[in-house]
């Protein structure tokens, strides 16, 4: 449903917002995409949804070229992005027909579609109510029904449950999961969220600095970081031809995979954190070291990210006004092509 070939987009000024990217992704598969501020979601959201043309390779999106053929793709797909597409002024059916609408949707079709894309996301009995007095939960399930109105194919959701509280974030889940079982669709979405990815992807792909990271189910990239992680660091007071003796010590012993330096913090990848623990503690014996905290923990997501990224994904990976000059090139961009 979703094919990307060596994708690579500069903008001006030589901002590579994507670097030869490749992936795929099947019918009904729900795919995360995840990565810091900055790695390039967006930019690659917009090129397969039309909204930017790739500088090198090839994406298309149920099997049409995104550079070729615009309205054909735009035809296949629905978009939900972060912010929401919705009018307070209206009424949940009004945002509905409005958006019918904009797809020149038949009069003979748009009442059915409308009727079926609110009872999927329950909002059937406040349809004619105003939107201002929604919910966040209940304006992002609109926003979600707008984008289904024509029947997709594939869905696009960017940041689905950002800023919203916890049972409301269940609730949006449920209706995602709801989308593929029933309705048989193919979801892209973007989440800084490393429970949701969890959740709800079959595969997620880890996206930083425009280049792809690692791709594959959750638990498999969890299963590649070995059996467990003793995650550790130094008080200040340590001195650094200590701290360089202790990490020559532990590169040697048979139970390190290896050991990776983020943030300050040391993870170290073994294959049974339960056991390696004690032998952790043994090859640094008779060293002279103030360990600030040892942590043992079985490997999660965010470890995962963490360990490709060298980043938290909640971290800023970008500064405002980066990010501003990031914007301004891509509106450049967009006028001159």
């Amino acid at each position: 449903m979703i094919e990307v070939d060596n994708l690579s987009v500069i903008y001006p000024g030589g901002i590579k917002a994507l670097d030869g990217v490749s992936f795929s992704v099947p019918e009904q598969e729900i795919f995360g995409l995840l990565g810091p501020n900055g790695a390039g979601k967006t930019t690659l959201i917009m090129v397969l949804t039309t909204l930017l043309a790739p500088t090198g390779g090839l994406a298309r999106v149920n099997g049409i070229d995104v550079a070729k053929d615009k309205n054909r793709v735009r035809m296949n797909l629905g978009y939900v992005s972060q912010e929401l597409a919705i009018d307070d002024e209206l009424t949940g059916l009004d945002n509905l027909r409005l958006q019918a609408g904009l797809y020149h949707m038949d009069h003979s079709i748009r009442h059915k579609r409308i009727e079926e894309v609110l009872e999927l996301v329950g909002l059937t009995e406040r349809a004619r109510d105003r939107v201002d007095p929604y919910s966040g939960g209940m304006r992002k399930r609109l926003d979600i029904a707008c984008g289904l109105i024509h029947r997709p194919e594939i869905l696009f959701l960017d940041e689905p449950t950002l800023g919203l509280d916890i049972q409301t974030r269940h609730e949006i889940w449920h209706y995602i999961n709801r989308l593929r079982e029933e309705v048989k669709m193919t979801i892209l979405l973007t989440t800084h969220y490393m429970d949701e990815a969890d959740l709800l992807c079959r595969r997620v792909a880890i996206i930083d600095r425009g280049s792809l990271k690692a791709i594959d189910a959750p638990e498999i990239l969890k299963k590649q970081m070995g059996g467990g992680l003793i995650v550790f660091q130094f008080n200040q007071s340590a001195r650094p031809e200590t701290i360089d003796q202790a990490m020559n010590r532990l590169k040697n012993q048979d139970f390190v995979r290896e050991i990776t330096q983020k943030n300050g913090e040391y993870l170290l990848l073994t294959d049974n954190s339960e056991e390696s623990l004690p032998l952790f503690f043994e090859a640094l014996d008779g060293l002279r070291l103030n360990l600030k905290k040892v942590t043992l923990k079985m490997p999660s997501l965010d470890d995962v990210f963490l360990y490709h990224t060298g980043r938290q994904l909640r971290e800023e990976s970008v500064s405002r006004e980066e990010m501003d000059r990031v914007r301004s090139s891509m509106r450049r961009l967009r006028k001159t092509r």
